[in-house]
């Protein structure tokens, strides 16, 4: 068994018997496009500062993978792709970058929490991973926004 599911199980033993997430299918992944970033707020994530994030709503359809759900567990990877906390989607939104407001930008835990620091460090990272799928950064572009909660250290 990897690491990864061996701190999936460590989770589940965690659980009551008769809990949900026993049910439940799961992802693992890493924050941001790097190792660096992802180090950097998997560790927001772990703490319970960072509560939120956002993609291209454009990343999604050329992968042709389905946007997240409300209920989505997430084993979050640091950048050496070792788990440090699972996470479960509580809500999705769609919204366009310049309709973000300073509650979300506050959510995604990074920075200042500011709305200005928000904008800049996105458009900085949209700049950079939307050239992969033939896409530029536009102000009005789609994101898909998520909220999440903490459920295991």
């Amino acid at each position: 068994m990897d690491q990864i599911e061996e701190y999936w199980s460590a989770f589940l033993a965690s659980q009551p018997a008769n809990s949900p997430y026993t049910e439940k299918d799961h992802v693992a992944e890493a924050f941001g496009d790097g190792a660096a970033l992802a180090g950097e707020l998997g560790q927001l994530v772990a703490s319970g500062t960072k509560t939120g994030t956002c993609s291209a709503l454009w990343e999604w359809q050329a992968e042709g993978s389905p946007i997240p759900k409300a209920g989505l567990i997430s084993i979050v990877l640091d950048g050496a792709g070792k788990p440090i906390c699972i996470i479960e989607t509580t809500e999705v939104t769609l919204r366009r970058f310049n309709t973000v407001d300073a509650d979300f930008a506050r959510a995604e835990g990074e920075g200042d929490l500011s709305l200005d620091y928000w904008r800049n460090a996105h458009k900085n990272f949209f700049s950079r991973t939307l050239p992969k799928v033939g896409r530029e950064f536009s102000e009005d572009m789609p994101l898909v926004c998520e909220r999440f909660k903490l459920i295991y250290p």
